[in-house]
């Protein structure tokens, strides 16, 4: 029996020990209140701390493609498509701007766009890697045309050999990913399992795609100005620069990349649809995990 006393509510419930549902749920709602409002509290500073870090990759990867241009723009001529040494020009340009920071920023999206729903995520992914890989492949045309017109032996030093290499392996892991992912032809299991693997290839491509490029700094430098390397030459402190910034970069996107509080938070939403999905494609029960 209820007992209501004026305007103040409850004044005694009988059976449930003199306490109303009123009395028993504010606690709970109020204590849930108080952990969400210190569990954002607690996020903020590692929001923060995520943006910056992300603008300084950023900036990172632009003075790259910037320092690049400048060289080969400043030191050697510019750029051009005629067989000449102005088209080789285009290939470390293209390689830095598709291999290294094209690329870094399609693993980027990730951590990035948290919050959007997953598969437009993807489709962002997908394109930027799609262009990063145009990109690479104007890069290789143009130093194979320029060999080619020079008369100069291909694929013969350390940088060509682990150029071809990650340019190959960047292919196979676009297809892979095409399949696996945006328009998947793969058993949920077989994503499921493949995922790791994708997301550990994309980060060692990272790490050959820079190293290939430092092979190659190191390798125009001596061809271009070996008896004054050594003494602190203009265009070899500026390529140097170049070097020390790729590597910051790529340490950077790999931080940014396996730290595990910037990864994007489980959707239930979309976990919800993916069973679905699994339970369309494969015959499964929408019960069964």
């Amino acid at each position: 029996m209820i007992i209501f006393k004026g305007l103040h509510g409850l004044e005694e419930v009988s059976g449930i020990g003199g306490y109303s549902m009123f009395d028993m749920g504010l606690p709970q709602q109020t204590g849930a209140h108080s952990a969400q409002i210190m569990e954002e509290s607690a996020a903020r500073p590692l929001r923060s701390v995520f943006a910056w870090l992300v603008g300084v990759s950023q900036v990172l990867g632009l003075v790259a493609v910037v320092l690049t241009g400048v060289w080969m723009g400043h030191y050697h001529g510019g750029f051009a498509w005629d067989g000449s040494a102005q088209e080789f020009n285009l290939h470390p340009l293209c390689m830095v701007l598709g291999l290294v920071f094209l690329h870094g920023d399609a693993i980027l999206v990730y951590r990035v766009f948290r919050n959007e729903p997953k598969r437009n995520v993807k489709l962002l992914h997908g394109i930027i890697h799609l262009l990063a890989l145009i990109m690479s492949i104007i890069g290789f045309v143009a130093v194979f045309d320029f060999h080619r017109t020079a008369k100069i032996p291909d694929m013969y030093s350390l940088h060509s050999w682990c150029g071809m290499a990650t340019l190959v392996l960047f292919c196979i892991q676009w297809v892979m990913g095409l399949m696996f992912f945006l328009f998947p032809v793969a058993s949920s299991w077989l994503r499921a399992s493949y995922l790791p693997v994708h997301v550990f290839c994309g980060l060692v491509l990272l790490v050959l795609a820079i190293g290939s490029c430092l092979l190659g700094i190191t390798e125009k430098l001596l061809f271009s100005i070996t008896s004054t390397y050594s003494q602190f030459a203009p265009e070899g402190v500026l390529a140097n620069i170049l070097g020390i910034v790729l590597v910051c970069f790529g340490v950077l996107l790999g931080y940014l990349t396996t730290k595990e509080e910037y990864r994007r938070p489980p959707n239930p939403e979309e976990e919800s649809l993916s069973v679905h999905f699994k339970t369309l494609t494969e015959g499964g029960s929408p019960n069964t995990p």
